[in-house]
């Protein structure tokens, strides 16, 4: 192609916003020519390209306007350590439909037995089939609210998080809340109630969610309607750091052994 016709092209499809099929477009031509292919293949190709390109890179977006603490994937969880814990009914929700349906998902359980992970795989899961999805601590989203309140645009707050499909608050229970706070989080949870989905985690069994919401008719309000199409697991075991750091212990004094005992035979 001439070189005027090169630089019109490339101005074109950088107006178009066709930034991969931009930079590609040559290299495809020349692979194009090698191989014989008619003009319908090398144009299905570039366009493969620019769509491919366009996914990931709406991926990454949804990823990072989640906001989550780490990325973790389920195939990395090792559901060995809570054999109660069901993994089909855990890896079925790695599929949209319990999304779509506006069901809820509560993993409760004691401290260190994964449920951030598994909130944030499920989360991740969801990103990946083109659902937006915010990620937040409980006590997280009680001070982005207040702050909110405080500054005359929670009406703006709640608007941002009416738009995810999938709301996940982890850590329910962890600290404990203001009046204000709670009721301003029992505003955001029970305004989801059957329009979208939420996931929530907490080492607070359901009646004693009480304590978070600061009595019983909240909490009961809101537990009605959570547990109404809600996905409930229970999480209990042996705290996973726990277990780990005690096999750092055990492996650092098997070490230490070694070498006193290297030691006294050298001597």
């Amino acid at each position: 192609m001439p070189e005027p016709q090169t630089m019109l092209l490339k101005a074109n499809l950088k107006h178009l916003r066709l930034p991969t099929m931009g930079a590609q477009f040559a290299k495809l031509a020349r692979e194009a020519s090698e191989a014989n292919e008619d003009y319908e293949q090398y144009l299905l190709r570039l366009t493969e390209l620019e769509v491919a390109a366009r996914s990931a890179n709406a991926l990454s977006a949804r990823i990072k306007q989640a906001g989550f603490p780490v990325v973790k994937d389920l195939d990395t969880y090792d559901f060995s350590l809570l054999p109660g814990l069901p993994k089909l009914k855990v890896l079925e929700l790695a599929r949209r439909e319990w999304i779509d349906q506006h069901f809820n998902c509560c993993l409760i359980g004691n401290a260190g037995t994964g449920k951030t992970h598994l909130a944030t795989a499920l989360g991740l899961a969801a990103c990946r089939q083109g659902r937006r999805v915010r990620f937040f601590t409980a006590a997280g989203l009680v001070t982005r609210l207040e702050e909110a309140q405080k500054s005359y645009c929670l009406d703006r707050l709640l608007s941002q998080l009416d738009r995810a499909d999938l709301l996940i608050v982890d850590e329910l229970g962890y600290l404990s809340f203001s009046r204000a706070g709670a009721e301003l989080l029992f505003q955001v949870f029970a305004d989801r109630y059957e329009r979208a989905s939420l996931l929530i985690t907490s080492n607070l069994a359901f009646g004693d969610w009480k304590q978070v919401f600061q009595g019983e008719r909240m909490t009961a309000a809101l537990l009605d309607r959570l547990t109404h199409r809600c996905h409930i697991f229970e999480m209990n075991g042996e705290s996973y750091r726990f277990r780990e750091s005690l096999k750092t212990g055990k492996k650092a004094r098997g070490t230490a052994q070694a070498k006193a005992g290297q030691a006294e035979k050298t001597n």
